[in-house]
Formats: structure tokens, C-alpha cells, sequence
């Protein structure tokens, strides 16, 4: 079945302010790829530092900015449509800072989570509201691709992170190459070093923080609370006067005269709401049960598994960040011609097959460079399916009347499924091993694989008030 033409004629939209507002929103996205990965390169020094030795103590360092990230959902659910998307945003560029310089001067465990809970906190907004917030504001025929870019600066944040870590961890030149625990926690590595990757932070923390003071509000919330003339301008200014009546005029017929200026949380319970937010939370769950944030933050514990050591471990973590931001351009370039839903079957489909080849290579004892390239191949068919769809879906399937509260749970349920997975992995591949650990993931892909192509809507090509009247 083909897709409807869009509502409206093709507009000469105004590309360098949509680029420049699109790419100030996705430095949330950076911020939190930064935030999400420093931590594992990070590891194997500050754990000496603090003398972490016991399982729970492991995961809840690797785990607690997870805790936050919950709590930043749930005040988006609770204030993304009463204040909007770019106050909130405004807000977390200061936790990321007051995080980054926190983290950086710990000096005891309980002091690192905390800061860690607070990033996290930021980590929880920018992810939810950075996507909605350029979904609303980008012309629907390239929405896919500009809700894509927060998903590119997310993977460039990876990196940087991941080289940052790598070039600081070869600063310390005394540090042996296989290290035990007491000779890093004694080194500047131990002692510095770890600090120093995530007090880097606090420069684009800063920025991000003082550009946000620079873009307009969201038009459709504008519109959604009263504040029609802004909108207007903010419109006007992306595709013309033209392009200004028309929007507001498909934004108003998803909206009843009730909605103006309030949020009615009750929306959520009508039909056919339950439903798609039962898709969001899904893929939410899928995308991170799917175990590549295992792969990312214990990447350390899986190469030394596959037989290397602490300096080709950073490496190794290095370039996993590289094929990241690299295969987030496939979804730059096929977002719009193929859909979403194509794209995720290729993804959990891909996965599910090799964390089979994974596992069984574990299980076999053959390390080394086949585990390193059956995981690089895995990382680059997750990054560039489920990593960017998922916030593409959540920013298209939802009302506007509920927009934000709706990709909120979404939100919730992507860091539940974190945590839990984060928190509790030490203890499951204490228990089942690395080659039963990989299998299970492919088992979720592929169950993953199966719910996808039964319920999950294509929504490629449309507006988001044309969606809102096909799915809602």
C-alpha cells in the first residue's frame, strides 16, 4: 500500500535555519552520547579509585545516571507540554554542566552517583525532548532525516567520549599494559586520569546550555497553548507565509477547542492512545533489551574476554565509536525513501543472526579479531535501525494535544529497560556465561523481529497532523 501525498504542496523551505535550530536541539543528543559512554571507558580507573570490588557495587556505578535518566522522563511526562520543549532543554544544559564538573571532583562513591544521577537527569531530557522538539519543527518530507541528526550527534558524542577516554588513558605512559588493581588505582590513571573524561564535558555542556536561549519554542506547542502569533513567526520564518497558514491550519483541526492551552493527561487511557504507546514502550524495551548498550558500556570486559589488553581494549572501544557515527549516515540517506518499519526488520533481523555467530564464538573459545568484527557489524546494523528509529517513531505516532507526556513513557520505559539491563548484567553473565548471554539478545531480536512486522505502522512521507488523523 502506498502512502498518501502529503496535505500540502512543497514549500521553499528556509534549510539554514532549520539546520541551525535542528543542530542547537541535537546537542542534547551529543551531550547525551557523551554522558552514556563516558562512563565505560572511564571503568577500569575509577572502579580502583573507589575500591569497587563486589558485583552490585560494579553495576551501580556503571547503572545510576540511569536512575536519572528515569527521573528526567518523568518530568517530561509531567512538564513537556505544560512548559514546553526548550525550557526543559535550557534546564538540562545546566545539569550537564553542574554534572560534568561534579563527576570530575568526586572524590567519594556516594558524590560520583549523585552527579552521575543529576547528568543522568539531563541525559533523560535531552533524549526525549531533543527529537520531539525537531520533529515539530521540520518540514514532514524530511523529517525523518532531521529527527536523524540528533541520532548522528548522539554517535559523534559516543566518540568523542570514546577518544577522549583512549588519548587520556595513553597520557599515563608508566601505567603497564596489563595492570592489576591495586598498580591503576595507584596510577595518575587512577588517581586523575578518569576525572579528566568527564570534567571534558563541562566546555559543550556550557554551549548547549547558552544557544538554547537562541531558538524559538516549538510552533506546535505554541499553537497548542495559545500562542498562535508566535508560532506564526516561527513558521513563517521556516517556509513561508503559505507554509505559516496551512500548518497552523492542519495543527488547529487536530485540536479541540478544549485543548487550547491545557494538557489532559486523561488522553492517554482513550483509545486508540493505550495502543500506540503499547508500541512505544515496546520498541523502547527492544531497543535496549537488544544488548548493544551491554556491548558499549562493558565493552572493557569483552575484549579482555576475547583475549586483549588495557590499551587494545581503549582502542577497540575507539573505533566501535567510529562505525557508530558511520552507519548513522545509511539512516540519513534511507530513512525517507525506504520508512522506518523496512528498516527496523533489517536491524533486529541482522542481530538476532549475529548474536548467534557471537555467542557461539564464546563458546568455542575463539577470540581475538572474529569477536571484534562480528560486534563492530552488530554496533553498525544497530545504529543505524534501532539506535535512531525508535525517536523517530515516538516523535511521529503521538497527538499533538499529548505529544510530549505520550513520547515521555516512551522515554521511561527506553530507561527502564537501560537500567535493568545495565544493573543486572554483571550478575546474569556471572550466571549464564558470554556465549548464553549473546544468545539470549538474538532471541529478543528475533521475537523483536516478529512483533515489528505484525503491528508496527509505517510512517514515513506524512505529516504529523496527517498521522495524527490516520492512527488517532
Amino acid at each position: 500500500m502506498s502512502n498518501p501525498a502529503p496535505s500540502y504542496p512543497l514549500f521553499e523551505y528556509n534549510q539554514r535555519y532549520i539546520w541551525l535550530i535542528s543542530l542547537t536541539a541535537a546537542l542534547g543528543g551529543f551531550l547525551f552520547g557523551y554522558d552514556w559512554v563516558v562512563i565505560g571507558g572511564a571503568k577500569p580507573f575509577y572502579e580502583p579509585y573507589f575500591n569497587i570490588t563486589s558485583v552490585s557495587d560494579q553495576g551501580w556505578g556503571t547503572s545510576s545516571a540511569l536512575v536519572g535518566c528515569m527521573l528526567g522522563a518523568i518530568l517530561c511526562i509531567i512538564l513537556s507540554d505544560k512548559l514546553g520543549r526548550r525550557r526543559l532543554l535550557i534546564f538540562s544544559g545546566f545539569l550537564f554542566s553542574l554534572s560534568a564538573f561534579g563527576t570530575a571532583l568526586s572524590e567519594t562513591f556516594w558524590w560520583f552517583n549523585a552527579y552521575r544521577i543529576i547528568g543522568g537527569i539531563a541525559m533523560g531530557i535531552a533524549l526525549n525532548l531533543s527529537p520531539l522538539y525537531i520533529a515539530e519543527i521540520s518540514p514532514p518530507e524530511k523529517r525523518g532525516m532531521f529527527v536523524t541528526i540528533n541520532q548522528l550527534l548522539v554517535m559523534i558524542g559516543v566518540l568523542l567520549a570514546q577518544v577522549c577516554n583512549w588519548q587520556i588513558s595513553l597520557v599515563d605512559t608508566s601505567l603497564p599494559e596489563n595492570a592489576n588493581f591495586e598498580v591503576i588505582a595507584a596510577s595518575w590513571s587512577g588517581q586523575t586520569g578518569w576525572r579528566w573524561m568527564f570534567g571534558a564535558e563541562i566546555i559543550p555542556a556550557m554551549l548547549f546550555f547558552l544557544l538554547m536561549f537562541l531558538v524559538p519554542e516549538s510552533a506546535r506547542w505554541l499553537v497548542k497553548n495559545n500562542q498562535e502569533e508566535q508560532a506564526r513567526k516561527v513558521l513563517e520564518k521556516i517556509g513561508g507565509r503559505s507554509y505559516s497558514d496551512i500548518s497552523i491550519s492542519e495543527i488547529k483541526t487536530t485540536l479541540a477547542e478544549g485543548d487550547l492551552g491545557k494538557v489532559h493527561f486523561q488522553d492517554l487511557l482513550k483509545k486508540p492512545l493505550p495502543k500506540l504507546i503499547g508500541i512505544g514502550i515496546f520498541l523502547a524495551f527492544l531497543q535496549q533489551w537488544s544488548g548493544v548498550n551491554v556491548v558499549i558500556y562493558y565493552a572493557a570486559d569483552i575484549f579482555q574476554a576475547a583475549g586483549y589488553n588495557l590499551k587494545q581494549m581503549m582502542l577497540n572501544i575507539v573505533v566501535i565509536g567510529g562505525v557508530m557515527v558511520l552507519s548513522v549516515f545509511i539512516t540519513i540517506f534511507t530513512v525517507d525513501k525506504f520508512g522506518r518499519k523496512k528498516l527496523l526488520l533489517i536491524g533486529t533481523g541482522a542481530m538476532a543472526i549475529l548474536y548467534g555467530l557471537i555467542g557461539y564464538s564464546f563458546s568455542v573459545d575463539q577470540g581475538g579479531w572474529v569477536i571484534v568484527l562480528l560486534v563492530l557489524t552488530n554496533v553498525m546494523f544497530y545504529s543505524f535501525t534501532l539506535a535512531p528509529l525508535l525517536w523517530v517513531v515516538l516523535s511521529e505516532i503521538f497527538p499533538t494535544r499529548i505529544r510530549g507526556a505520550a513520547i515521555s513513557i516512551g522515554a521511561l520505559a527506553h530507561w527502564v529497560g537501560n537500567f535493568t539491563l545495565t544493573y543486572f548484567f554483571p550478575a546474569i553473565k556471572e550466571n549464564l556465561g558470554w556465549a548464553n548471554n549473546f544468545w539470549l539478545y538474538g532471541l529478543i531480536c528475533a521475537f523483536g523481529f516478529v512483533v515489528v512486522y505484525l503491528v508496527l505502522p509505517e510512517t514515513k512521507g506524512k505529516s504529523l497532523e496527517d498521522l495524527e488523523k490516520e492512527l488517532v
